[in-house]
Order: C-alpha cells, then structure tokens, then sequence
C-alpha cells in the first residue's frame, strides 16, 4: 500500500456526475488548485449496503465542509451512468437520491490504481492472457488534500468498515489550524482545543499544564 501524505496526488480526467444529474466528461480535482481543499473518498460499488450509509453521511455534513473551504469528491469503478440511476433512486429504495457533490466513475480502474486502493490487480497467466486477481472494487480510501494538491492525511478501509464523517472534519480543522497557527495538534486534539509549539519546550509546557 502506496503512502501518498507529502506527495502530489495523483491526477486524473474521467467522467463524472455532478449535481446529483448532470453527467460531465474530463472531471479533474485540478479545478480547485489554489482554490478549496478537496476530500477525496473511494467506496467499494453502487447499489451496495455500507456505501449509501458513508454517501449520505457526507452528504449530510456537506455544509459543514463548505465553511472549511472543502470539497467533497467521491469515486468508484462504476460507470457514470450506474452513478446517476443511483442518485435518481429513492433512499427507502436503496439509493442515494439527494447527494450533491461530484461521484467520478472509475470504470478502466486506473484512479484506484493510482491511489493505491484497489482491492486487486492485473496478472499475466503462463499463456499471456490479463486476469484480475482480487475484487475488482475499491477499498474504502479517503485523501484529505490541500490547497496545493499535495496529500495531507489518507486512510483505507476494508469494504466492511465504514468511515467516520466527523473524525474527516476533525483532521480538517487541524491541518487548518496548523497552517494558520504553525501549531501542532496532539492526540484527540478538536477545534477549540490547545494545541503545542513544535518544540521539545512547547511538548513540555502542553503536557504539564494537561497534567
């Protein structure tokens, strides 16, 4: 498994659906260079069971990634069009009808490559012929990536495992905090908390007055 934190994350052009209905081609997270930090999460398929759940959680939270200057991004190997009949389906009927941010069909499976979160790989058999080996799915990867395209915090799932929306807005605000305060965060550190100099005399002083 690929460690991306510190470098550029990888590029990409694919189609996309956005808005909830609005099939796009040549979706790229270089929009938002310079602009927004980008949340970038793979769920395993469409029409699954822990997905809609992790889906409509972000969705739900949506708000409060726009008062963080964040976009939300989401990414599987389904088609776009598997994408939009989900977004069109009614929760009580298993889908996820209401989600607004970008979903970027991964159908060659090369972003999930990229991003090191696929759940398999291609092998040459003895006679020459290409088999995957594995599920042909992502596991559930999040990259937090900041203003200059630069990794920041990545995490990967097993499909069984879902994701926490908040602990995603809690890494947020830290390295925001960091970034405006030159302050590094301790163990469960939240916004409001103290943070500590980066120093061994800043460690020494926050452990103390904790203590």
């Amino acid at each position: 498994m690929s460690v991306l934190v510190g470098n550029s994350a990888p590029k990409f052009k694919a189609k996309a659906v956005v808005n909830g209905n609005e099939i796009v081609d040549n979706f790229s997270l270089e929009q938002y260079l310079n602009k927004k930090y980008v949340l970038f999460f793979f769920y395993p398929a469409d029409f699954t069971f822990v997905c809609p759940t992790e889906l409509l959680a972000f969705q739900d939270q949506l708000s409060e990634f726009e008062k963080r200057e964040t976009v939300v991004v989401a990414c599987s190997v389904d088609s776009e069009f598997s994408h939009w009949k989900w977004l069109q389906t009614p929760l009580n009927e298993g889908g996820i009808r209401g989600v607004k941010y970008p979903i970027v069909s991964d159908l060659s499976k090369t972003i999930s490559e990229n991003y090191d979160v696929l759940a398999g790989g291609y092998e040459y058999s003895d006679s020459g012929e290409v088999t995957f080996v594995g599920t042909p799915m992502s596991y559930r990867g999040l990259f937090i990536i900041d203003k200059k395209g630069v990794v920041r915090h990545q995490l990967v799932n097993d499909m069984p495992l879902g994701r926490s929306v908040d602990e995603a807005i809690r890494v947020i605000d830290a390295l925001q905090f960091f970034e405006l305060n030159g302050e590094v965060c301790p163990a469960n550190w939240k916004k409001g908390d103290k943070a500590m100099k980066p120093t061994q005399e800043g460690v020494s002083k926050f452990l103390a007055e904790k203590n």
